[in-house]
């Protein structure tokens, strides 16, 4: 029996005859108890095999010992509860479920409740003191596996956020996994597709999230003002506060932060119908798309990461301007150079704000270093004599702008003289040549990738079925030298002898460079492994060594990606391929691709392909 409802049921021993509970008559009770506010109250869904179930995963957030699964039993437990003895204090179910009791109030004309009095309730609501609500989505951040598709969370404004600028002060509402500090990131990623952790809602000081998104991270944010009215916000805290320390299951793809910020919205304006949009998956970009197409959406404000900005600056300069900003970035004393104050004081300006940011996006998440901050104070002394002028960053194609997540495709075309029509699908969500608008050039995320073929003369073949694939290719610059990466794994057809193919299975990765030699290209050199399981060798299972290069081009039809591979295996076979890809971006979420490609191997002779793909984008 839950804490709670064991209290109750003492205090309820004192209860007098002036806070008796009414007699509502059953089958309002059952009318009460369907109603979608209520089962929205206790984030109840139909059960897969008849009756509810709530996605609440904690007894102590139920009245009802059979809470989770009877929308009924709740309510008449908190119905009893509305009237148990006031002396309860901060434990009384009505300082506990402010949202249900103020609902129930409405809907029965309870005019003789009994008054608590909830001094914590009331301390933490003042503190709050919620008015507004923003929506907020930082960007993908390619090295966290909970954050591949980027993250969304609320922001609660107070009645004179906007009129005194404090939007740092605000409060961040956050629901995120409990994750064990000791589990590495494979586990990480398995644990969190598997439900293995629990999640909780959390509100923190939004300077808090801004620091660990865009600094720290480097995630630019988005910033969606909703159109809420402060009623509506009030009521969505209420709830917030009966959520506290209440677990719910994690998953990355449905149940996770975005699937359950959909529900709070739809707490604070119950007319709104955004969970259902979502029964397999919720990517938190679809989910910024849902909100939008709600008409939720007044302004947009975009907050560019540290990196983002830095590079901004960057582009400003010429290459022996950015050897000045690695000089004075190193030494501040450079400041003084009479080769440094030679240079028209505009352009000395634009070097040392860019000097300063450097220099503060070196110290970002290490402990703070005398030197460095030596150096900080000089340059910013520098800035303030001779300020350079105002840079706002362009805002990129919004997030929710871009095509939708998940994609089907239809194709023709021939394999070593074979013609065959090709059906797939990839549950998400861009690859280096998808539709480019709102996502960067060079990063890759697939999950849950199909194709199948059907040859000449009606015969079926299962050509690739994809885990995952990760690439995150960012170029390499002068001062900023980060390492691009790929991870794959799944089933893919490889040559066998006599010019056949094999299903095999796999796991692959490698890490390199990433150039960008013009404006809208990138070319990369990567260093592979491979792990091969493919029972036509000696030994089934195979080890490779090799490299992945190529060339990404943004051009006006699209994008082209040249892309040369090779694998030299333990056993002596050497496997390449040379592929090349264009997409031409016939709508936003539709794409016309085209892909040749050669295969060398030892065991069979080169063989060519040739395949024409229509891509259709969609949730």
């Amino acid at each position: 029996m839950p804490i709670r409802l064991l209290a109750l049921l003492i205090g309820s021993l004192c209860i007098t005859t002036s806070f008796a509970a009414p007699n509502i008559p059953t089958e309002h009770q059952h009318q009460l108890a369907s109603q979608r506010f209520w089962l929205s109250l206790g984030h109840y869904a139909p059960g897969k095999l008849g009756g509810w179930r709530s996605y609440v995963n904690d007894t102590e957030f139920f009245l009802a010992d059979n809470g989770d699964k009877s929308p009924l039993a709740e309510l008449k437990a908190t119905l009893s509860g509305l009237y148990a003895d006031p002396a309860l204090g901060d434990d009384h179910p009505q300082c506990r479920y402010p949202a249900r009791t103020r609902w129930l109030r409405k809907q029965l004309t309870l005019e003789n409740l009994p008054e608590p009095a909830c001094t914590e309730y009331q301390t933490w609501y003042n503190d709050i003191d919620p008015h507004s609500t923003v929506l907020v989505f930082p960007d993908a951040y390619l090295n966290s596996p909970s954050s591949m598709f980027g993250h969304t969370l609320l922001r609660i404004d107070t009645p004179d956020t906007k009129d005194n600028g404090t939007t740092l002060l605000s409060y961040a509402l956050n629901f995120g996994a409990m994750v064990d500090s000791m589990d590495n990131g494979i586990l990480y990623a398995w644990r969190g597709l598997a439900g293995g952790y629990p999640g909780q809602f959390s509100l923190l000081p939004y300077r808090d999230k801004i620091s660990e998104y865009s600094h720290l991270e480097n995630r630019d944010l988005w910033e969606y003002h909703l159109n809420l009215t402060p009623a509506e916000t009030q009521r969505m805290i209420e709830h917030v506060w009966e959520l506290r320390q209440i677990r719910f299951d994690y998953y990355f793809f449905d149940e996770n932060c975005s699937f359950r910020l959909l529900e709070l919205l739809e707490i604070a304006r119950p007319t709104l119908r955004l969970t259902e949009q979502f029964p397999l998956t919720a990517i938190p970009v679809d989910t910024v798309r849902a909100v939008r197409e709600a008409g939720l959406i007044t302004e947009v404000q975009y907050r560019p990461s540290r990196e983002r900005e830095l590079l901004e600056r960057f582009e400003l300069l010429s290459g022996p301007e950015l050897d000045w900003v690695q000089l004075l970035a190193e030494d501040s004393n450079h400041l003084d150079a009479d080769t440094f104050l030679n240079q028209p004081t505009e352009r000395q300006a634009l070097i040392q704000e860019a000097a300063y940011r450097w220099t503060r996006y070196q110290a970002s998440g290490l402990e703070r270093d005398p030197a460095n901050a030596q150096r900080s104070l000089a340059l910013l002394q520098a800035i303030n004599r001779n300020p350079a002028p105002a840079q706002p960053a362009q805002m990129p194609t919004l997030p929710e702008q871009g095509h939708d997540s998940r994609t089907w495709h239809l194709g023709l075309g021939s394999h070593a003289h074979q013609h065959f029509a090709e059906y797939g699908l990839r549950m998400a969500y861009h690859d280096l040549i998808d539709n480019q608008a709102g996502f960067p050039l060079g990063a890759q995320i697939e999950l849950g990738k199909l194709r199948v073929r059907q040859y000449e003369g009606n015969h079926w073949q299962l050509e690739e079925l994809g885990l995952i694939n990760i690439r995150s290719l960012t170029p390499r610059n002068r001062l900023l030298k980060p390492w691009s990466w790929q991870v794959a794994a799944g089933m893919e057809r490889i040559p066998t002898d006599n010019d056949r193919r094999r299903l095999a299975s796999y796991l692959s990765g490698g890490g390199g460079f990433t150039w960008q030699p013009f404006s809208n290209t990138s070319s990369y050199l990567l260093a592979t492994l491979r792990t091969e399981y493919n029972p036509d060798t000696a030994a089934a299972l195979n080890l490779a060594s090799g490299f992945d290069a190529g060339v990404l081009w943004r051009n006006p039809l699209g994008n082209l990606h040249l892309n040369a591979t090779a694998d030299y295996f333990h056993h002596g076979e050497v496997r390449r391929r040379l592929a090349l890809g264009q997409q031409w971006e016939l709508g936003h979420n539709l794409g016309l691709r085209l892909s040749a490609e050669r295969e060398f191997s030892h065991f069979s002779t080169p063989q060519n392909s040739l395949t024409l793909q229509l891509r259709w984008y969609h949730y």
